[in-house]
C-alpha cells in the first residue's frame, strides 16, 4: 500500500483577514492529515497565502505600502490563526518566495516548450476581485461578475494564452474513469456539464500591472493568477529543486486538495489541464465544501453576524469548535452556524455522551477495584456485540475518511460511544458489584469500558487532539496520543493488569445557552404579556429531572391506580411508584422505554412501597401519557 499522503488547503488571498470559511477548510485538512498519520501514512500538509495580483497591488498602494510590505503584514495573520486553532501543518507557503517563483517559471517553460502557449490579444470583461476574465454568456445583471457580483472592467491587452481546449477530451475521460476525482459527486456532475459546453483557451499573462512573477519567454508580461497560484501545490513538494521529495509526495503519493465550492472549477478544470500539458500526475481527489451562513443569514460585517473563529474558541474551547464545525454538516453541503446548534452539540455529544461515559467509567472502576486494572474472564453476548461494533466502526470510519466525509466518520465513532453507554445500562456494574461471586464478570465489563475509552481517544484525536490526550491522561496512560496508530488499539487488552487509572475530571463542561445568547426582555416583545403564578428560574433549577430507563413495571396488589417501576439512572437503579395504572393496563410493555422523572424528591411510602421519585406525564383529551425521550439519549442525562 502507498504510504505517502499529501493534503492541501487553497492558498488564502491576503487582501482580507482569515474567517470561518478559511478556518473550516484548514481545520478539515488538519483533521485529515492527523487521521492519515494514525493510519500509518507519511503525511505532508500544506497551507499558505496567495500574494500576487492586481487587487493586492491596488490595496497596498491605497494603504500606503508597497505590495511586498502589505503581504508581509497580512501573511502572519494566517499563521497566528492556524496556531490558535491547533493546526499542525508541514509547510506554509507564500507565493512571493523565491522557491515558488522558480517552480512557476519551470512549469511555464515546460508547457511553452510543449507548444501549448501562444501570444494573442484579450478583449473582454474582467473581475478584479476574482481575478478572472468573464465570458459574455456568464455575465449577470448587465455587467457584473457571476461569482462575487461586483462590476466588471473592460480589458483589452496583449496576452499569452494556454491551449486549455486541447485537453478537454482527455480531462473528461479522466473524470469519468476516476469517480472520486471530484468530491462530492454533485460537484463532479457540475464540472462535467461545464466542460461539455466547450473549454476555451485561457489567458495566462498580464502586462498592465507589475505585481506578479515575470514570464521569461514573454518580456513585459507577468504570470496571470492561475499558473502562479495553483502551482504552489507543486512548489511545496520540491517540483523545482527536489525530485526525490516530489516523487514521494506528488508522483507516488495520494494527493488531496480541499477547497471551497466557489473555486472548484479552477481546480477541477484549469489545474488538471495544466498538469496534463506539463506531463505531471493529476491529484487524486479535489474536494469542495459548501458555504457557511450565520444564524440563517449570509455573513456580513454590516449585519454584525460574521463568525470570528478566535472568539468562538474562547467561548467553547478549540476542540469543541473544531468538532462542531465538522460534525454539524456533511462536508460538501452548505451549513448554518448558530449558537444554539453549537451549544446543543457540545452538551449532547461531548458533555453527555463522551464526558459522562468517561466520568462514570473511572468513578465505578475506582469504587469497585480501587482504580487498578483487574483481570476477568466471564463473558456474555454483550461483550461480543461491543467488540463486533468496534470492528465495524474502524471499517466505517476509514471508508468515510477515504471520501472525505468527516461528519459521517464522527457519526460512526459516536455510535460506538453510545453503545458503550448502553452497555453500562445492560450490564449494570452496580448490581454486579453487590455480589462477590460476580466480581470476575464485573472486571470484564469494566475492562471493556476502559479499553473502549482508550480506543475512542485515538479515533477522536484528529478532531480534538487536546481532549484525546486528556482522556489518555485520565486513564493513566503516559504516552502521547499523537504518536498512536489505529493498528495499536485494535485489540482489547490495551491496559495491563495492575495498571493504575487516573482520576476523572470533567473535560467538556455543560454550557448554558441562555448565558451565551443575547438577553431578550419578553416585555419588549409583548408589553401586554402576563404570566400567572410565575416563578423564578432558580426555583425550577431546584428540581432534578433526569432520563431514566424502565427496567421493570408491574401492578401493586390492592392498589387499582398505582404501578411500581424499577428504573435505571445510569449508575444505579431505584424504585418509583406512580398513579398511572388506568392509563397503562399492560405496564410490562413499558420496559425498555426511556422517560423523564424528578429524582431529587424525598422518598415516600405508598401502599407499603417506597417511591424514590416521580415519573413525569402529560394529560389531554386523549388521556394520560408518560413523557418519553429518544432511546439514544444517555440514561441519567439531566433535562434543562
Amino acid at each position: 500500500m502507498n504510504k505517502s499522503f499529501y493534503v492541501t488547503t487553497p492558498i488564502y488571498y491576503v487582501n482580507g483577514d482569515p474567517h470561518v470559511g478559511s478556518a473550516y477548510t484548514t481545520i478539515a485538512a488538519d483533521v485529515l492529515a492527523r487521521y492519515k498519520k494514525t493510519m500509518g501514512y507519511d503525511v505532508f500538509f500544506l497551507t499558505g497565502t496567495d500574494e500576487h495580483g492586481q487587487k493586492v497591488e491596488e490595496t497596498a498602494k491605497m494603504k500606503g505600502y508597497t505590495p511586498q510590505q502589505w503581504t508581509d503584514i497580512m501573511a502572519p495573520k494566517f499563521v497566528e490563526m492556524w496556531k490558535a486553532l491547533n493546526i499542525e501543518y508541514t509547510d506554509f507557503i507564500r507565493t512571493t518566495e523565491s522557491r515558488h517563483k522558480d517552480a512557476v517559471k519551470k512549469i511555464l517553460k515546460k508547457v511553452y516548450e510543449n507548444g501549448d502557449i501562444y501570444k494573442g490579444e484579450y478583449s473582454g470583461k474582467y473581475c478584479v476581485s476574482c481575478e478572472t476574465f468573464v465570458p459574455e454568456n456568464q455575465i449577470v445583471n448587465g455587467n457584473h461578475c457571476p461569482d462575487c457580483g461586483k462590476e466588471l472592467r473592460v480589458v483589452k491587452e496583449e496576452s499569452y494564452f494556454f491551449k486549455m481546449s486541447k485537453y478537454q477530451d482527455a480531462l473528461l475521460a479522466h473524470i469519468e474513469s476516476h469517480p472520486d476525482f471530484i468530491l462530492p459527486r454533485s460537484r463532479r456532475n457540475e464540472v462535467i456539464s461545464f466542460i461539455k459546453q466547450g473549454l476555451q483557451d485561457l489567458s495566462i499573462s498580464r502586462n498592465t500591472f507589475e505585481w506578479g512573477i515575470p514570464i521569461e519567454f514573454a518580456p513585459g508580461h507577468i504570470t496571470y493568477v492561475w499558473f502562479d497560484a495553483l502551482t504552489n501545490y507543486l512548489t511545496a513538494t520540491g517540483y523545482e529543486n527536489d525530485p526525490e521529495k516530489f516523487e514521494k509526495y506528488w508522483t507516488n503519493g495520494h494527493v488531496v486538495h480541499l477547497l471551497g465550492k466557489d473555486i472548484v472549477r479552477f481546480h477541477a478544470i484549469i489545474w488538471p489541464c495544466m498538469l496534463l500539458s506539463a506531463g505531471i500526475k493529476l491529484p487524486d481527489n479535489i474536494v469542495a465544501h459548501g458555504w457557511w451562513t450565520s444564524e440563517g443569514e449570509k455573513m456580513s460585517k454590516s449585519k454584525g453576524n460574521v463568525v470570528d473563529p478566535i472568539a468562538e474558541t474562547k467561548k467553547y474551547g478549540v476542540d469543541a469548535f473544531r468538532y462542531c464545525l465538522l460534525r454539524e454538516v456533511q462536508f460538501g453541503n452548505d451549513g448554518d452556524y448558530s449558537t444554539k446548534s453549537v451549544v446543543t452539540r457540545i452538551n449532547s455529544d461531548l458533555a453527555n455522551d463522551l464526558g459522562n461515559l468517561l466520568n462514570r467509567t473511572l468513578g465505578m472502576y475506582k469504587k469497585y477495584f480501587g482504580g487498578v486494572i483487574t483481570s476477568g474472564t466471564t463473558r456474555d453476548s454483550f461483550d461480543d456485540e461491543i467488540e463486533n461494533l468496534w470492528n465495524e466502526t474502524l471499517k466505517e470510519v476509514n471508508e468515510q475518511m477515504d471520501i472525505v466525509q468527516f461528519s459521517k466518520a464522527l457519526e460512526g465513532i459516536w455510535k460506538f460511544i453510545s453503545r458503550l453507554n448502553k452497555y453500562i445500562d445492560e450490564t449494570m456494574p452496580w448490581a454486579l458489584a453487590k455480589d462477590e461471586a460476580k466480581k470476575d464478570r464485573l472486571a470484564v465489563v469494566m475492562n471493556h469500558l476502559v479499553n473502549g475509552l482508550y480506543k475512542v481517544a485515538v479515533m477522536i484525536y484528529p478532531y480534538m487532539p487536546e481532549s484525546a490526550q486528556k482522556i489518555w491522561n485520565q486513564l493513566g496512560v503516559e504516552k502521547e496520543v499523537r504518536n498512536a496508530l489505529v493498528s495499536d488499539v485494535e485489540g482489547w487488552d490495551l491496559l495491563a493488569v495492575g495498571h493504575v487509572l487516573g482520576n476523572a475530571e470533567p473535560i467538556f463542561p455543560r454550557l448554558d445557552l441562555e448565558a451565551l445568547e443575547p438577553k431578550v426582555d419578553p416585555m419588549a416583545i409583548n408589553p401586554d404579556l402576563v404570566i400567572e403564578n410565575a416563578i423564578d428560574i432558580s426555583e425550577f433549577d431546584k428540581l432534578k429531572i433526569q432520563v431514566v430507563e424502565i427496567l421493570e413495571a408491574g401492578k401493586i396488589k390492592g392498589a387499582d391506580k398505582l404501578l411500581k417501576f424499577k428504573v435505571s439512572l445510569g449508575d444505579h437503579a431505584r424504585q418509583i411508584v406512580s398513579g398511572i395504572a388506568k392509563a397503562y393496563p399492560e405496564p410490562e410493555k413499558l420496559v425498555g422505554k426511556k422517560v423523564l422523572a424528578i429524582t431529587n424528591l424525598k422518598p415516600v411510602k405508598l401502599r407499603g412501597e417506597i417511591s424514590q421519585g416521580m415519573l413525569l406525564s402529560t394529560e389531554d383529551k386523549n388521556g394520560l401519557r408518560l413523557v418519553e425521550v429518544a432511546k439514544e439519549v444517555v440514561t441519567g442525562s439531566k433535562a434543562k
